[in-house]
């Protein structure tokens, strides 16, 4: 297991996950310069393009606990939910694009190039990478001084 805390949050919020379609829980804990941690979940739909993604559920949650402006780091992971209960499975998971953009988003409203810490559901393995790395050239408030 890992012995990072904020990875063992996020894979705990994944046991919170609403995923009877899929059946792939995924878990998003968000810690904040201080210390405090939010969690969001994923939140499937039977019209499937209502879902709502772990890293969006946790940015919600992160933004009305402590503001995105405080967010130091992002860990997600997800799998499946064993016979055991607990959260299983080999792949490192990743953030789909649009959770990059949301994080970005958060990014530049931190002023943080921030860590997101990817694992698999195990929390035997992680990759670390910075969100400038994940989307570079990125979309976001920064990019819109020119709006009128």
């Amino acid at each position: 297991m890992t012995k990072d805390p904020l990875i063992e949050r996020a894979r705990a919020a994944a046991l919170g996950a609403y995923a009877p379609y899929s059946r792939f829980s995924v878990g998003c804990a968000i810690e904040s310069v201080d210390g405090a941690i939010a969690v969001g979940a994923n939140m499937e739909n039977a019209c499937y393009r209502l879902g709502i993604c772990a890293e969006l559920s946790a940015l919600a949650a992160a933004q009305q606990a402590f503001g995105l402006e405080n967010i130091a780091r992002i860990a997600v992971t997800g799998g499946h939910v064993g016979d055991d209960g607990a959260l299983a499975g080999d792949a490192v998971v990743t953030s789909c694009g649009g959770c990059r953009q949301s994080i970005l988003e958060a990014a530049q409203v931190s002023g943080r190039d921030l860590e997101v810490i990817a694992s698999n559901g195990n929390g035997t393995e992680t990759r670390s990478s910075r969100i400038s790395e994940l989307i570079p050239h990125g979309f976001g408030p920064a990019n819109l001084k020119d709006a009128g």
